[in-house]
């Protein structure tokens, strides 16, 4: 059973993604099937680029599937595992949690300019990155709870 802030989150990931691809089919086909590129797409498709990404990173992709150097992780015992998992998450939630306070300073910072096409305010193009910090932070904090507890612990291969 799926949460519904989870719902939510693939929802609007799901949306910005079918958005940048219908934003991606006019601009090829303004720029190739009639030959008038339209400045619009182009801004757009790279804002909504952004945005999917860091979203998706932020509060899509399960931990599980991000890219991990599990070699080592995998040949070693429980009680290891453990304080890696413990001392990666420390360090991952504590680097965003000390470049959260910098980030939002720049971010709300860009509210001044905004983007030469389309007009919006650089701080709602940049803001989604503030998003995944935040959501680092929670989830290092999350991780170490589990490791505290013995929760995904196991080894996925066996050497």
């Amino acid at each position: 059973m799926t949460l519904w802030p989870k719902k939510a989150a693939d929802l609007i990931g799901g949306t910005l993604f079918l958005t940048l691809f219908i934003v991606f089919v006019i601009q090829v086909t303004a720029r190739f099937g009639f030959n008038r590129p339209m400045a619009w797409t182009d801004e757009a498709a790279v804002i909504l680029y952004v945005w999917v990404i860091l979203w998706s990173a932020a509060f899509v992709v399960p931990e599980r599937e991000h890219v991990a150097f599990d070699l080592v992780w995998n040949s070693v015992n429980r009680r290891t595992r453990q304080v890696m998992r413990v001392v990666g998450n420390l360090l991952i939630g504590g680097v965003a949690l000390c470049g959260i306070p910098a980030t939002w300073d720049y971010v709300y910072f860009m509210n001044r300019e905004t983007s030469p096409v389309l007009g919006i305010s650089f701080m709602w193009v940049f803001f989604p990155f503030v998003l995944l910090l935040v959501a680092l932070v929670v989830r290092a904090a999350w991780a170490i709870r589990d490791a505290f507890r013995g929760v995904g612990l196991e080894a996925e291969l066996r050497l």
